[in-house]
Order: structure tokens, then C-alpha cells, then sequence
């Protein structure tokens, strides 16, 4: 039986496929609007194998300044749109908190993807949880404790799968170690959309 660290939950099937292609829908509108780009490490500018892009009043992004927040995207200069009700509604089902959030990455992982273990830090709103949405192919997600060297656990994620980051789990080191291709039918092209609702400030 996999124990996962305290203060990190793990709901499988919360969202039904009709849940997750509307859910799919909202962000298609919001990358409409946000384009998907390649974001690039700090210092050595090299490029992460995944694209992203946000929604709500504040963004995170990574390049060579730095991890850091802001209000608008990075490529177009525009602000980054609304974070869609749908996943609003989740976060007050779910979150345990009574701020909402003012965050939400988009990730989207193709088939030889990955992202290493880390930390969701730079908040300064600890207090709330990292919520986290899986849409798409599967994958498999690892999860360790407070400092890197903790020992691991990994599981699977599914489409319609919710992961919370909270209390004493809410700065566990997690990533995925892959993707299983062709394990879901939701997008059309395969892949899997991460999508990462938080609160950034107090």
C-alpha cells in the first residue's frame, strides 16, 4: 500500500471525462489567449522539455533572471487571462483554504518530457496548498519529503487525477520521471496538461 507524506493527498478520478473535456475546453481558451512557449533554466538558459503558460492575476516562469512571479507573459507582453471558474470551483471544494488562488501553471508534457524534483517555493503564502490537475496521459509522479535527500515514492497519475500539496507536505519535493504515451484518448494529439492552482501571496 503506497503511504504518501503527510499533508499530500492523492484523489484519483476526481474528475469524470465529461469534468476533464470541459475542463480541456477552458484551456484551450486560456492557451488561445497565453500561447504555450519553452521556458529556459536559470543561469545555463537551457530550455525545459516541457511548455508552458499561466492564468490568473500572477504568473510563475523561469529563465535567466530567475523563478519569480509576474502579471504578464513573457513572449507577448499581454496579461495572462483569467483563471477559468471550473477550476476556481475545484480549489474551493478541495483546497482547505479561504483565499482563493492567484495562480495557475499550464504544463504541457509530450511524450519524452520530464520534470525533475523540486520544490513549489516561491510563494510567500505557504499556508495554502499546491493543487494540482492531471489531464491526459498518464504518468508517473514522484514524491519525497522536505529535503532532497528523503527517500521517494512513485505512483501514477491519471487523467482526472488531483494531487494536494498542503500543511506538512506543502514543500515535499515531487516531479515526473515520465509519460506513459497513448494511455488516454482526452487529447486529441496525445500528451498530458498539468495544471497547478496557488496562492502566491499572503
Amino acid at each position: 500500500m503506497l503511504v504518501l507524506p503527510k499533508g499530500v493527498r492523492h484523489i484519483p478520478g476526481h474528475l469524470d471525462r465529461e469534468e476533464q473535456q470541459s475542463l480541456l475546453d477552458d484551456i484551450r481558451e486560456v492557451v488561445r489567449q497565453a500561447p504555450l512557449y519553452r521556458p529556459e533554466m536559470p543561469r545555463s538558459g537551457k530550455p525545459l522539455s516541457v511548455r508552458m503558460t499561466n492564468c490568473g492575476e500572477l504568473g510563475w516562469l523561469t529563465d535567466k533572471k530567475g523563478y519569480r512571479y509576474q502579471d504578464h507573459h513573457p513572449v507577448t507582453g499581454e496579461p495572462w487571462p483569467p483563471i477559468p471558474p471550473r477550476l476556481l470551483r475545484l480549489w474551493d471544494e478541495l483546497a482547505g483554504h479561504t483565499a482563493p488562488p492567484q495562480a495557475c501553471l499550464v504544463n504541457f508534457y509530450d511524450s519524452n518530457a520530464r520534470m525533475g524534483m523540486h520544490q513549489d517555493r516561491d510563494e510567500s503564502d505557504l499556508s495554502a496548498p499546491v493543487l494540482s490537475v492531471s489531464l491526459g496521459d498518464a504518468c508517473r509522479f514522484r514524491i519525497g519529503g522536505t529535503e532532497r535527500s528523503h527517500p521517494t515514492r512513485s505512483f501514477r497519475l491519471e487523467s482526472g487525477d488531483i494531487v494536494i500539496l498542503g500543511g506538512e507536505g506543502r514543500l515535499a519535493f515531487h516531479g515526473v520521471d515520465k509519460i506513459y504515451p497513448t494511455t488516454s484518448t482526452l487529447l486529441k494529439d496525445g500528451g498530458r496538461i498539468n495544471l497547478t492552482l496557488r496562492r502566491v501571496t499572503d
